[in-house]
This record gives structure tokens, C-alpha cells and sequence, in this order.
């Protein structure tokens, strides 16, 4: 069975030296004895005009074999008529989230959607699982609050924090705690020394099976994902074991993994991303496709009614300022020409179907969502695993062998798209954090406008351009530039001309750049940064004029219908003397394509 989890595919481990490979839904026992010992003082702080903690949620009828779950789409609002009509037609109101018009239900009867969607009021009905509700749901058991290890006594940096250019971010803003990320996963363990500076229990729940469960606890992990992807948000910069890349945010833990199976069904995600939105979560990140499909298609009638219900909850939380991140999988298939899925539905027996592009992997696929790639460990290769898709990535981050916190306060490597996207929520948090005004709509076209161009390597299924492609999105994201940061300029005397030059069809234009207080010539390693925004490249000569006039070519015609020329060449310009006015000179030789000099520079 394919893993919902950390996508599609598989989700390799690499926890305290040894490897293990996890290729489906995991059935995790709750071991661990829960920990009586009275909770860590940040938590005690963040509970302490808060009452003791409550009972089980109460649920609205009995708990009987053969219970399955529906969601019934009404007109948001008051939905009092058609809740009513629910209990009127063999089902129970489970839960309910009127502002958006969704009605969770339960139900014994195999005809109850059928008969549900001859209602007035209603719009779809679907069930949301092919297996049974469990009875867990009317009474569900606290997760497990595991001992702590020992804290360990060092914090390496590591190379998807310099990557994406994290560590220097953190110079510039590491966050601030007046920004809420909301982590909906399998739970995260709020006891973990790296966690626990950052973590907001106030807003944290469970809303495994649809309803919210506010108990203390309610919210811890069932597995070991959401820790992990916690971790990489926003574990504490405390000199013990890892750093998140926004270890200035506060995470807040929203479970909708349900335990034993680790599947998150629609009512859990519906449920979860309405609690980020009520709750001001600035950014959620999503590591997960909502099961058990893990495609929905609008013409089947169960599925229409999960797209429409996630795809509702997920406009409520953007409409209430949250920007939702989403791992685009693990299949290493094409999302943007869909044919066929094998693996759904993975709560009974998976069978093999066609489907088109009109089926959707959600929350990744819906409107106004970020949907992540993976690189590889290079930082600028396509992860073998990674999902992709032409104008379905958004962006790309590090998720091969990412190093982060396990519950019990562990640590452990882990790789799939889970890993990319906690990396983008983080630098999405960061860039909350420096404009605090922004909109989830202004954080989405961010992060594509600062990401570092990635050029298709050599592979067919990478399509489009340097600045855009089915691999990478916009390219790999910049914690530095979300906090407004720059890079600084490498070793070496620097020199750059960042005034705009327009560049027209079928001319030739120069910007200059004066060099002086450099010893004697050029070095046989003259380094020349330029960036070249220009659609089509192919058109473009590009040349480097030393100042008694020399001609060095960097670019000539070359990259086709490419866009943007974003590279630093390499030039032996030994025989030159340094001091002068040096320039870059690019000739347009054709019609229709037209752009400007960005900016460009020499390092020497």
C-alpha cells in the first residue's frame, strides 16, 4: 500500500543511525506509558487560565458497527433544516461547521446519501471513507506522552538550512512569536526540548474524525511525522540538536491523523483547516493528501463532496489571512497529465482507475494553496521521488535525508516532500514575520518572485523555462530575501551596476561599471554576474567589454525560447588591466521578445 503520508511513495528513515523503510500507512501502537509528570513550564504557562482538562468530546449518538462518515454540503449559514433533516433520515450530526455549510454525518444506512441528496437545501453529499468510522471516534484515547531523552549538547548547521539561505535569514529575523504556524499532521510532541520553546498550546487540538478535541494532550503525535516537519518550521535555536528555519514563530499542533491507521479523512482536514482559520494561524503547512483517495474527481459523487467541503475549508482559512502550504507527493508522477491511480482507496482494497486532470490531490491541488517539490540533496536536482507538474509547482525546498525531531526528544532523517514543504512554511512564516501586513495572496507570489531560479536538468519531463518549470516551480525558496535580506558579495573586489536597461527588439545596449583601487590586471578567474530578464533568450548576444575595449562573449544565442538569463561566468581576463570602465553589452538579433538588464556585476 502506498503512503498518504509523506506523499505517495515512501518515506525513508534514518533515525539514530539505523535505516528503516516505512512503504505504507503505519499501525502504531500506543506503547509509551503517558508521562505523569506535570508538563514543561512554557506549557504550564500557556494553560494556566485554562480549566482542568475536559472529558471526552461528547458524541452525538452511540457508536454501532457499520457507522460510516458523509459529508452533506449545504448554503452556509444556518444549516438548522438540513441538520435536522440528517437525524430525519437514518443519520446523526457528527459535527458541524455552519460558516462554511458542511455537515459532518453518521450513518448505519447504505442508503443515506442517496437519500440525503433528494433534500432540499442540499448541494452534494459523499462519504468519506470506504471502511467503517471506529468507535475510537466517540470516545477517543489521549495519545501517548513519551519520556525525553537527553538533550544533546550540540546544533550543527546543516545543509538544507544554508540551502535555502536560512542561516543567514536568521541574522537578518528568526521570526517572531507573533506569528502562529499551524502544523496539521499526525500530532507533534510538545515535551521535546527543541519543540517546546515554540510551542503554542493554546491553540492546539485534535481533530481526528471531524470534531475538535481540545483536551491537553489531544494534540500529540500518533506517529513521528508531524514532530519532524515541526521540527523543521520552527525547532528552537538553543544550541541542542536542530534548528527550524523560523525558530522565532510559535507552531501550534492541529492533529487530523487518526491512530492506528494514520489516514487524515476529509472531516479531519476540514475541521482542521477551519481551526486554523478562527485561530490566526498566519501559515499552516499540510504534509499529506486527504485520504482515501488520493485523487478526487468531480464526477464521481462522494469525491465531488470532499472536493467541494476541503476546497471550502480551504477558502475560510485563507479568507481569515492563512497562507496553507502543501506537499505536492511522492509518486514521482506528473500532476499536471494525470492518466491513471492504483493506490486508492487506502482504507479498504485499492483499485487500479483512469482518471484526468480534473482529479485532484488535496489540499496540494486546490486554488490559492503552495504546492512543494522536493530537491535532492545537491539542492538543485529534482528529488527522485518528488511529484512535478507544469503550473502545478509552486515552489521547490530541500527534502532528501532532512534532519529533524522525533518524539521522545530524538532526532531523525527523514525524505519525501513532507520534509520540502516544512521548509517553505517556515520561510513563509519568516517573511509573515518581516511584513506582518501581508496576505496569504502577497506570502504565495513572494515566495515565487524571491525563490533561486532552477534550470530543467537533462530530463524530457522537465518542461517550460529557468524561471519556470514543471520541476521546480519558481524555483528553490530564499529564507534571506523573505526577511529582506541580501547575500553578500563573495571574497574579493566587487563592483555592480543595478540601474535598468532596457533592451528593444533588434538593438544593442551597454551598462557600464567602473572599476578602481584594483592592483594591476584582471584575474584569470573574473567572475561575471548577470541577470538578464528577457523572454526567449535565444535571441541574445551577451558580451563583456573590458575597458580598452576587448570583446569576451558570455552568451551567444544559445537557450532558445528559455526565459531570463541568471548566471556568473567565468572569464580569463589576465591580459587586462583591472582599473577602468568595463561594460556589458547585449544585442537583440530578432522581433516579438524584449526585456532589460537587471542587473549585472564583477568580482575580482
Amino acid at each position: 500500500m502506498l503512503s498518504h503520508i509523506s506523499g505517495r511513495m515512501r518515506l525513508a528513515a534514518t533515525a539514530l543511525g539505523t535505516t528503516l523503510a516505512l512503504t505504507g500507512p503505519v499501525s502504531l501502537a500506543q506503547a509509551a506509558p503517558i508521562d505523569n509528570e506535570p508538563l514543561a513550564t512554557f506549557t504550564a504557562n500557556a494553560r494556566a487560565t485554562q480549566q482542568a482538562p475536559a472529558a471526552a468530546p461528547a458524541a452525538s449518538a452511540a457508536w454501532a458497527a457499520g457507522t460510516r462518515a458523509y459529508l452533506v454540503i449545504t448554503t452556509p449559514g444556518d444549516t438548522t433544516a438540513v441538520r435536522n433533516a440528517v437525524a430525519a433520515n437514518g443519520g446523526s450530526v457528527f459535527s458541524s461547521f455552519d460558516a462554511i455549510g458542511v455537515i459532518v454525518a453518521h450513518s448505519t444506512s447504505a442508503s443515506f446519501a442517496t437519500t440525503m441528496r433528494g433534500v432540499a437545501g442540499v448541494q452534494k453529499v459523499g462519504a468519506t471513507r470506504t471502511s467503517d468510522v471506529p468507535a475510537d471516534a466517540y470516545n477517543p484515547a489521549l495519545p501517548a506522552n513519551p519520556s525525553q531523552a537527553a538533550a544533546p549538547s550540540t546544533e550543527p548547521l546543516r545543509s538544507d538550512m544554508t540551502q535555502i539561505k536560512a542561516d543567514q535569514a536568521w541574522a537578518v529575523n528568526p521570526g517572531s512569536a507573533s506569528v502562529k504556524v499551524g502544523i496539521l499532521d499526525t500530532g507533534v510532541d510538545d515535551q521535546h526540548q527543541d519543540l517546546a520553546p515554540n510551542f503554542n498550546a493554546a491553540d492546539s487540538v485534535s481533530c481526528a474524525y471531524g470534531k475538535a478535541d481540545t483536551r491537553v494532550g489531544a494534540w500529540r503525535d500518533v506517529d513521528k511525522h508531524g514532530t519532524h516537519v515541526a521540527g523543521t518550521v520552527a525547532a528552537a535555536k538553543n544550541g541542542k540538536g536542530a534548528i527550524g528555519v523560523a525558530p522565532g514563530v510559535k507552531i501550534s499542533s492541529v492533529r487530523i491523523a487518526e491512530p492506528g491507521s494514520t489516514l487524515f479523512f476529509a472531516e479531519n482536514t476540514i475541521c482542521g483547516l477551519v481551526w486554523s482559520g478562527d485561530h490566526g494561524f498566519k501559515v499552516t503547512n499540510n504534509s499529506y493528501y486527504t485520504d482515501p483517495w488520493q485523487f478526487n474527481c468531480p464526477n464521481n459523487l462522494d469525491q465531488a463532496a470532499i472536493l467541494e467541503g476541503v476546497g471550502r475549508a480551504q477558502a475560510y482559512a485563507e479568507g481569515k489571512g492563512s497562507l496553507q502550504v502543501a506537499a505536492a507527493g511522492n509518486s514521482n508522477v506528473d500532476l499536471a497529465n494525470k492518466t491513471t491511480d492504483s493506490s486508492s482507496p487506502n482504507d479498504s482494497t485499492p483499485v487500479t482507475r483512469t482518471i484526468t486532470n480534473d482529479c485532484l490531490d488535496i489540499p496540494a491541488e486546490l486554488p490559492g494553496v503552495v504546492t512543494v517539490a522536493a530537491n535532492g540533496t545537491s539542492g538543485t536536482s529534482k528529488a527522485s521521488f518528488s511529484n512535478y507538474g507544469r503550473d502545478v509547482i509552486e515552489v521547490s525546498a530541500p527534502g532528501e535525508s532532512v534532519y529533524s525531531t522525533v518524539p521522545g526528544g530524538k532526532y531523525s532523517s527523514l525524505s519525501g516532500t513532507s520534509m520540502a514543504s516544512p521548509h517553505v512554511a517556515g520561510v513563509a512564516a519568516l517573511m509573515a514575520s518581516a511584513n506582518p501586513a501581508y496576505t496569504p495572496a502577497d506570502l504565495r507570489a513572494k515566495l515565487g518572485e524571491q525563490a533561486t531560479d532552477l534550470a530543467c536538468p537533462s530530463d524530457s519531463r522537465c518542461t517550460g523555462t529557468t524561471a519556470k518549470n514543471s520541476f521546480f516551480g519558481e524555483g528553490r525558496v530564499d529564507a534571506l530575501k523573505a526577511v529582506g535580506g541580501s547575500t553578500p558579495p563573495p571574497p574579493g573586489k566587487y563592483f555592480e551596476n543595478l540601474t535598468d536597461v532596457t533592451i528593444s527588439d533588434n538593438t544593442t545596449v551597454e551598462s557600464p561599471v567602473t572599476v578602481s583601487g584594483v592592483t594591476g590586471n584582471a584575474p584569470a578567474t573574473l567572475k561575471v554576474g548577470v541577470d538578464i530578464k528577457h523572454t526567449y533568450i535565444g535571441d541574445l548576444k551577451v558580451d563583456l567589454i573590458a575597458p580598452d575595449g576587448s570583446v569576451y562573449t558570455l552568451h551567444n544565442r544559445t537557450g532558445g525560447s528559455a526565459d531570463n538569463i541568471a548566471q556568473t561566468y567565468t572569464v580569463n581576463a589576465s591580459s587586462e588591466v583591472a582599473n577602468g570602465t568595463w561594460k556589458l553589452r547585449v544585442n537583440d538579433n530578432a522581433n516579438a521578445d524584449t526585456g532589460k538588464i537587471d542587473a549585472w556585476n564583477l568580482t575580482f
